[in-house]
């Protein structure tokens, strides 16, 4: 059973950083494609960032150049580093798991999620 569970929400001031976690278990975390996203009060959730077993990484505009995802597959644990941090980056963030190798930065593709951890940045 696949299991995810994400750490390293906060509240921050913008310009700010944070660094999100994502512990996995249940599967063999090497063999999914990985993805971080977010959905703030109202809004759908969007994708932030992908990453393929083979290290590829796929981001969406809005956090080209201030987000990067990571991953390690020893400690079965994805990581999302949040750079210049706007207060529009408000959301819940959510990490995701997708058994098939590749695919798009869309929720609709992604099987396995975890319960989220909160992001704020204030103004």
């Amino acid at each position: 059973q696949v299991q995810l569970v994400e750490s390293g929400g906060g509240s921050v001031q913008a310009g700010g950083s944070l660094r999100l976690s994502c512990a996995a278990s249940g599967y063999i975390y090497s063999r999914y494609r990985m993805g971080w996203f977010r959905q703030a009060p109202g809004k759908e959730r969007e994708g932030v960032a992908s990453i393929t077993r083979d290290g590829t990484t796929r981001y969406a505009d809005p956090v080209k150049g201030r987000f990067t995802i990571s991953q390690d597959n020893a400690k079965r644990t994805l990581y999302l580093q949040m750079n210049s941090l706007k207060p529009e980056d408000t959301a819940m963030y959510y990490c995701a798991a997708d058994a098939r190798p590749h695919g798009l930065l869309r929720a609709n593709d992604f099987g396995y999620w975890g319960q989220g951890t909160q992001v704020t940045v204030s103004s």
